[in-house]
């Protein structure tokens, strides 16, 4: 008897490096897919940027936070809300410790990057945990280099592409397609290109996703 071949499903999860609610959906996602362990997931990560307009060289976070939010108690009161929401998922956001609001074009083209490396995954944890537990500058090339050694990748070769213009243009390109498909918000997770999901759903909600997937895959192979 021939053993089929196992089940692959491909995932793009569409986020942005500065998205607390990307980071809390990752880590969701991913006790989601450990839940179908007999299943072979492919996650690749898509570049969205919520707000392109920041400089390359980033902003102080508090006047960026009070143009763009305006009242200091609105924004404690997100902050409060998401930092509830992060510690049922093992997120320790520290808010606190963000003293810059960086441009995430760099930390994208690392992410692409890392997934020619084989440590994609590892990349956006890492950029995620950097940034909002550790309040690192992200939009650092010091920092994405450190973040690189890290994953295993390259630092030098890492440090030489941050420092030209290679795959501006690609996520720049990526971006803007997710907005011409009518991405307002993220995360956004697309299984197999025929569902998708915004939000940082829980995993209950996400494997029902990946359910209804099943239910029409493996009666079309086993045919």
């Amino acid at each position: 008897m021939t053993e089929l071949s196992p089940i692959n499903i491909a995932i793009d999860v569409v986020s942005d490096t500065v998205c607390p609610w990307c980071f809390i959906g990752k880590r969701r996602l991913g006790k989601a897919l450990a839940s179908r362990p007999e299943i072979d997931f492919t996650v690749r990560w898509r570049a969205y940027r919520l707000d392109p307009t920041v400089p390359r060289q980033g902003l102080e976070r508090k006047a960026y936070l009070k143009a763009r939010f305006g009242d200091d108690g609105r924004v404690r009161q997100m902050g409060e809300a998401i930092r509830d929401a992060g510690a049922k998922d093992d997120i320790h956001f520290s808010y606190e410790r963000i003293a810059r609001t960086p441009n995430t074009l760099d930390s994208h083209r690392l992410i692409r990057w890392a997934a020619s490396a084989g440590c994609q995954d590892q990349v956006v944890e890492l950029l995620f945990s950097a940034y909002f537990e550790e309040g690192r500058d992200i939009g650092s090339p010091t920092v994405l280099c450190d973040i690189a050694a890290m994953a295993g990748m390259d630092q030098e070769l890492v440090s030489r592409l941050l420092a030209s213009d290679a795959d501006v243009e690609l996520i720049e390109r990526e971006d803007a397609l997710a907005h011409q498909m009518g991405i307002s918000g993220v995360p956004t997770f697309i299984f197999a290109n025929r569902y998708a999901a915004s939000g940082a759903h829980e995993p209950e909600v996400l494997l029902k996703v990946i359910d209804q997937l099943l239910d029409e895959v493996v009666p079309a192979i086993e045919t």
